[in-house]
């Protein structure tokens, strides 16, 4: 491992589409690069074909590249490309989400021939683990990929959404996601855009794809008008139906055998969800316990499977 000096323009970029971009790490990286400098260097190899690879580093070098610099601080580590490759991988995976993972096992799959138990392996995971992301990869179109990878939607959100949708109808998640992607939409925005999608007329639709914002924006004037026409016991009232229609719905969906169909990163965030869930309903039963603090010996007389 040794430090050196490479001209910008010299640098081979081959894995930069394994990476998310992240548009306001970028701006704050490209200020304190202006201001103080390169404080550490990426991280590159020599490749098979003598060219000079980054493993470490592409924001730095977009960054720097902005600011018209010619040259890089870099760190060259002695090791052959896809072994350079793994190790940094490996020094932040507990940081990525599914889907670069999933960029990453392809690039090993594809350009080095490593099998599904010799990826298994080298990140000590399961072959389903291994199987399970790349299928992740081949299921999303590569348009929305590109989107992710620009940082125009967040993996959380294709993930959540786009997938499912992708999976059914791969054509309608490409031009949802093209339709929504400029707007840059937060996760919660892209649940509504894809609620709406799966439950609207084609007419809805047709307005998703040409006029998401304006879609978004109905969507928040009918909550604030919704909001503002009720009394404090009406929303309270709604609150409590719709939680109560909710955990109906949710528990039918489990009895129909939804869980074991699930990937293995959804299943995860069904389970944090479901944690967060426990805790909110019983923060506000001990509220309602605490208000009325006969509320729960009647129950217990007048429900009979309250005992």
């Amino acid at each position: 491992m040794r430090g050196v000096d490479l001209e910008l323009h010299l640098l081979d970029l081959r894995y930069e589409a394994l990476r998310k971009r992240q548009p306001a790490v970028e701006r704050q990286l490209l200020a304190s690069l202006a201001e103080v400098g390169q404080q550490s260097p990426i991280v590159v190899v020599e490749a098979a074909d003598a060219r000079v690879v980054v493993i470490d580093g592409y924001k730095r070098v977009r960054a720097l590249r902005r600011l018209a610099r010619d040259t890089v601080q870099a760190t060259r580590w002695e090791l052959k490309e896809v072994e350079a490759l793994l190790l940094e991988r490996l020094m932040r995976v507990a940081g990525e989400d599914a889907l670069e993972h999933g960029w990453l096992l392809t690039e090993l799959h594809e350009r080095f021939g490593l099998s599904y138990d010799e990826l298994a392996r080298r990140f000590d995971k399961s072959k389903s683990w291994v199987s399970r992301r790349l299928s992740l990869v081949k299921e999303l179109p590569a348009e929305i990929q590109a989107q992710v990878r620009a940082g125009d939607i967040a993996a959380h959100a294709a993930m959540k959404y786009l997938v499912p949708l992708a999976r059914a109808n791969a054509r309608a998640a490409t031009r949802l996601s093209a339709a929504m992607a400029p707007l840059k939409p937060t996760t919660r925005q892209v649940g509504e855009l894809y609620a709406g999608w799966q439950a609207g007329t084609e007419q809805t639709r047709e307005l998703i794809l040409t006029t998401p914002h304006i879609f978004l924006r109905a969507q928040a004037e009918q909550r604030r008008a919704q909001t503002t026409e009720k009394s404090p016991t009406q929303l309270l009232l709604d609150d409590m139906g719709a939680m109560s229609g909710i955990a109906r719905r949710a528990r039918r969906r489990l009895e129909q055998g939804l869980l074991p169909r699930l990937l293995a990163t959804e299943r995860e965030e069904v389970g944090r969800l479901f944690t967060q869930a426990r805790a909110d309903t019983q923060g506000l039963f001990t509220r309602f316990e605490r208000e009325t603090p006969d509320a729960g010996r009647s129950n217990a007389h007048g429900n009979p499977e309250a005992a």
